[in-house]
């Protein structure tokens, strides 16, 4: 499956707002959810979980075209990630515990 444009990840995440809208009375953001793949992938974790407990195809075909226009944005912040070495960053952990 080749690439989707900008425009068309737009497209597809305000079809995945308005439906999560309409069923679920979730507000998104659309432009955020085309450009952030970290957004994007909660969005599609929230989605999924929703059409599991309610059996909702459509929302369940839109998490996952999201997820698919989205992965080559995942992976180039992936490789962009990584340490001149190839070595993935060493988590930094908060004082707290949390992080």
């Amino acid at each position: 499956m080749p690439s989707m444009s900008e425009s068309e990840r737009i497209a597809l995440a305000a079809r995945l707002h308005v439906a999560l809208r309409r069923k679920h009375g979730r507000v998104t953001d659309t432009e955020w959810m085309a450009t952030n793949a970290e957004y994007a992938a909660e969005i599609v974790r929230m989605t999924r979980a929703h059409a599991a407990d309610t059996r909702d195809e459509e929302l369940y075909q839109l998490a996952m075209r999201l997820e698919q226009a989205m992965e080559p944005l995942a992976r180039a912040k992936r490789l962009a990630a990584r340490q001149p070495d190839g070595a993935l960053p060493t988590p930094t952990r908060h004082a707290d515990g949390l992080g």
